[in-house]
């Protein structure tokens, strides 16, 4: 059985990952290879290194970067009781 803290580290970055997919297939596809190819990374390891993924981001969505980020932080409201990842990981991704 996974602890709590695995748990939320899990549901932040399956939010994250939900928002890119909403975005389309094409999109999303690219950032997981971009990651790969850039980081040899996935989308869970970007929650440790969140620069993987603001890079990746920037450069994949180029000017809708700021929209897609806005999406990622309504979508992890709904997840209660992570400040602590949300704090921090938004810290790299704000800059």
């Amino acid at each position: 059985m996974q602890d709590k803290e695995e748990e939320d580290k899990i549901a932040f970055m399956t939010c994250v990952e939900m928002v890119l997919m909403k975005r389309g297939d094409t999109k999303h596809n690219l950032v997981m290879a971009r990651l790969k190819s850039l980081y040899d990374a996935d989308i869970m390891d970007c929650l440790e290194h969140p620069e993987y993924l603001r890079t990746v981001l920037k450069e994949v969505f180029k000017d809708e970067y700021t929209a897609v980020l806005n999406e990622i932080k309504l979508e992890l409201e709904k997840l209660v009781d992570i400040d602590r990842l949300k704090t921090k990981f938004f810290k790299v991704m704000e800059n």
